[in-house]
């Protein structure tokens, strides 16, 4: 944090100049680089640390105009007078350089000026910037941590000097640099030459440091007067200084900073401007900053924010009504016809919700009320407004919100805004879609909590907790609705209006219920298992023990890296910073490489617990009813994909014995006769047949036989029959690693074979099936023009990566172009068969219902006598959610537990 900015006595404009590249590398070595990395492998802990020291400074010294210098190369005017200058300075990190190109997107977005000139360095920039602020009478504060910039503090001009990486800054005025140094600013540079730069290779004065460097110019009043009496100074110094004197007159001429390089804008052009809010979310998603707080300060310190915000909130405070008893209907009366944005205080929790307070917000005013002081009249005017498919709603998380209404007894139509899946269709990929950020990104609009603590608020009473509370929660309801005329406007820019009135609106009214209703658990066989896990775990670590002949904890990393390479000296994995990798992959080469038997010990002991604690949030999220009500969630996968919380679902294993045991605790509920289990076959080969069109992809399904050793049968040369276990099995990865990005390391990797082997594997399919080759490399190419991919239904994914110079980053882009059409079309076929095959139970009357969505695979409750109707029906729905070219199939279970139900 900067020191306490000193308050001036007029209303000097203040610039601040910051120096890029030097404030980058200190942050850079400031934080722990393997503690800031994307999913995709970028390092971010400089721009996290810079971008962090920015908003504090943004915030502590609130200038009025604003600038980034940046060095192009090392190559400048000084380096051609002196090509020794520098050149000892250490390479600079890769994980370093790509991030200097994300401070400066992340700078754009902010409106920040930034500027680079060829053959200058930052503090040239600033310099020069900063002559001219001061002769216009600005106050200049320049952020560096090169002192030379020590020659440019004035009464006008502060530098402020990190002390402590990025966080702490140090307030150098004239009297702090004569404090320091006993030198006036304007001699700083004199000091500077003659104690030369290291860091710089900048040689000094053998036997000279800097007491005796001060006091020389002291002395003689300058540099340049000491080189005159060079002669006068006595001693072996004196000897030194004569010997080197050509030397220091070069480092003069380096130190002393350029104040007139040509630039491309003026100090007086540097006022701030409003942030492009959108873009720099974007920025931060892309940078996987998901600290609120981060945000939070970075939002607060945007120039076009606080006027905006004061005039909003001046609105909704103003006209705010807290409704009494009676008065709801006359109210609703009076907002006829016109959208409303709602906010409410509720709680969800195990199967029970609860309404504390509801805010409605119109277009020019807002009001709030306690539901459980509702008289009838409000109850009936409520609950026929939120019924009614023809009076619009503005929500955020609708899912969420009609779960709890629903419980509440109040149900929702007209339903023509979701905020948070409206965020999620314009940017995909962001991380956050809490109202509270969108508000800030999209409005510029802080919001306070709604919620007291108490979980209420207290209706009519004067409290000024509560009645900031009601402010609070009303101004959360009028930015919902902003929120959805601002996404209003920008759905159709992306291709998405369809996506969410057609199908994601839709859908999170289905999911509502499905949380609602859970799927009932036998909770004594899940018991019963967690104890079993808990037991092999225990036998597992007595096992581990005795293979080494001591204790040790499995669960530390570096007990288990002294035994795995001390000890038992075992081949050393993958170097990182704290030891050598003890990863699940670690594991496994040591178990595959190694005759000792602690690795595979150590496999199952990490199997066997996860198992544990996978059974034990089963065991605890059990409600009173006896059903397990997880929650769905729409937002999480950028795909599409449908993810669960609460407990996960996804966690499940599918394949194993242990998985198989778990899926027998879902069982038929009481009142019902069985589960039903339906999803579709190699639903994303059938996709990537379709999108690359390619013949004989096509023809191996509709050939109705098995699809893997059909194309084995192609791949390999061999007849059907002669298609063995082992070359399925490398189709069948091959098949799947194509359609989710596999590159030829990731499937030589995932086969156990050589790179090789795999290239030449792919090379032959793709001989086999060029229409799938040249989608592949159709669907890369198009995403890069474009930014972004798309699924059948319009879903885009934004891709900026494959542009980046990165070579990291854009192999990752690459990979999930490849996957994002095939596994978002998959996941949008699911979802139009859920709310096709829901349709359909309603429309012929029936009592079975739609309990889960994991994976892609459906599980439906069958109530008595209905089982043929229902597996009809899923049959006729499921397979015609799309006509695709290789058409979509439907496999179908029954049984009295989600297990016994597979198919």
């Amino acid at each position: 944090m900067a020191e306490k900015a000193t308050k001036t006595t007029t209303d000097r404009p203040r610039l601040l100049l910051l120096d890029g590249h030097s404030l980058a590398y200190r942050a850079f070595y400031a934080l722990p680089v393997e503690n800031f990395n994307t999913a995709t492998g970028q390092p971010t802990n400089a721009v996290y640390g810079f971008t962090s020291m920015l908003a504090n400074t943004l915030r502590d010294e609130r200038p009025t105009h604003l600038a980034v210098a940046f060095d192009v190369s090392r190559k400048t005017w000084r380096s051609e007078e002196f090509p020794e200058y520098k050149a000892t300075r250490s390479k600079t990190p890769d994980e370093f350089r790509s991030q200097v190109e994300l401070i400066g997107e992340l700078l754009d977005a902010m409106s920040v000026p930034r500027f680079a000139v060829e053959g200058f360095e930052a503090d040239d920039v600033i310099a020069t910037l900063a002559v001219q602020a001061e002769a216009l009478g600005y106050e200049v504060l320049i952020v560096t941590g090169d002192r030379d910039a020590f020659q440019l503090v004035s009464e006008h001009v502060t530098v402020l000097y990190p002390t402590k990486g990025v966080s702490e800054l140090t307030r150098f005025t004239p009297e702090k640099v004569v404090e320091k140094y006993g030198l006036s600013p304007r001699q700083y540079p004199d000091f500077a030459a003659l104690r030369g730069d290291p860091s710089d290779n900048l040689p000094g004065i053998p036997g000279v440091g800097e007491k005796t460097a001060a006091k020389w110019i002291i002395q003689f009043g300058s540099f340049a007067e000491l080189c005159e009496r060079a002669d006068e100074v006595k001693g072996k110094a004196g000897d030194n200084l004569r010997a080197h004197l050509d030397a220091v007159k070069l480092n003069r001429r380096l130190t002393e900073m350029v104040r007139d390089v040509e630039l491309p804008a003026t100090a007086e052009q540097l006022a701030r401007e409003p942030y492009d809010r959108v873009a720099l979310g974007g920025v931060l998603d892309v940078l996987e900053f998901r600290n609120p707080n981060f945000r939070e300060r970075l939002f607060a310190a945007d120039p076009g924010a606080r006027q905006e915000e004061a005039a909003i909130a001046e609105g909704v405070a103003v006209d705010g009504t807290l409704l009494a008893p009676g008065a709801l209907p006359g109210w609703l009366e009076a907002h006829a016809g016109a959208p409303l944005g709602l906010a409410s205080v509720d709680t969800w929790e195990l199967g029970s919700g609860s309404v504390t307070a509801v805010a409605l917000a119109g277009a020019q005013d807002a009001a709030w009320f306690d539901p459980a002081r509702l008289d009838e009249a409000d109850e009936r005017a409520f609950a026929g407004w939120l019924a009614d498919p023809d009076r619009p709603k503005v929500l955020h998380n609708a899912k969420n919100v009609t779960r709890v209404f629903t419980e509440h007894g109040w149900r929702i139509d007209g339903i023509t805004m979701c905020t948070a899946l409206a965020a999620y269709l314009i940017k995909p990929g962001r991380r956050s879609f809490a109202l509270d950020v969108l508000s800030v990104e999209y409005l510029g609009r802080e919001l306070a909590p709604a919620d007291t603590g108490s979980g209420q608020l207290a209706f009519g009473e004067e409290d000024e907790g509560d009645t900031a509370a009601a402010e609070a929660l009303m101004a959360q309801a009028r930015t919902v609705l902003d929120l959805g005329e601002v996404f209003g406007g920008r759905l159709p820019e992306v291709g998405a209006v369809e996506l969410l009135h057609e199908v994601e609106l839709p859908t999170s009214a289905l999911l509502a219920r499905m949380e609602r209703t859970g799927i009932a658990a036998d909770r004594a066989h899940l018991e019963g298992l967690e104890q079993q896990f808990a037991a092999a775990v225990q036998h597992a670590v007595a096992e581990a023990h005795a293979s080494v002949g001591h204790e040790f904890n499995l669960g530390s990393p570096k007990q288990l890296q002294e035994v795995l390479f001390g000890e038992l000296a075992l081949p050393r994995t993958k170097k990182t910073k704290t030891g050598y990798t003890t990863d699940a992959d670690a594991l496994a080469w040591l178990a595959a490489r190694t005759e000792h038997e602690l690795p595979v010990i150590m496999l199952r002991h990490r199997e066997q617990a996860k198992l544990r604690v996978t059974v034990e949030g089963l065991v605890k999220t059990v409600a009173p009813d006896g059903r397990i009500h997880t929650s769905f969630s729409q937002t999480v996968a950028a795909t599409g994909r449908l993810s669960s919380t609460d407990p996960n679902l996804q966690n499940v294993p599918v394949r194993t014995d242990e998985g198989r045991a778990i899926r027998r605790g879902f069982v038929v509920g009481k009142g019902y006769e069985s589960l039903l289990t339906a999803d579709y076959s190699q639903i994303e080969l059938r996709v990537m047949a379709h999108l690359s069109e390619d013949e004989g992809l096509m023809a191996a399904f509709a050939s109705g036989e098995d699809l893997h050793t059909t194309v084995g049968s192609q791949v390999f040369s061999v007849p059907r029959d002669k298609v063995d276990a082992e070359m399925r099995r490398k189709i069948k990865a091959m098949s799947y690693g194509l359609a989710y990005g596999l590159s030829a390391f990731g499937l030589s990797q995932q086969l156990g074979i050589e790179a090789a082997e795999a290239r030449a594997l792919m090379d032959t399919y793709f001989e086999r099936f060029g229409g799938v080759r040249d989608y592949l490399h159709r669907v890369v190419e198009e995403a890069r023009g474009t930014g972004y991919t798309e699924t059948l239904l319009g879903r885009r994914r934004y891709l900026p990566d494959l542009t980046s110079d990165n070579r990291q980053r854009r192999e990752m882009a690459e990979r999930m172009a490849l996957n994002a059409p095939i596994q978002g079309s998959a996941a949008d076929i699911v979802k139009i068969a859920m709310l096709r095959v829901d349709a359909a139970l309603a429309e012929q009357a029936l009592a079975s219902r739609m309990l889960l969505q994991v994976h892609d695979e459906i599980v439906l409750e069958v109530a008595p006598g209905e089982r043929e109707q229902v597996e009809e029906l899923v049959r006729r729905e499921m397979s015609g959610a799309y006509p695709l070219r290789a058409p979509l199939d439907v496999s179908v279970g029954v049984g009295p537990d989600w297990e016994s139900a597979a198919h």
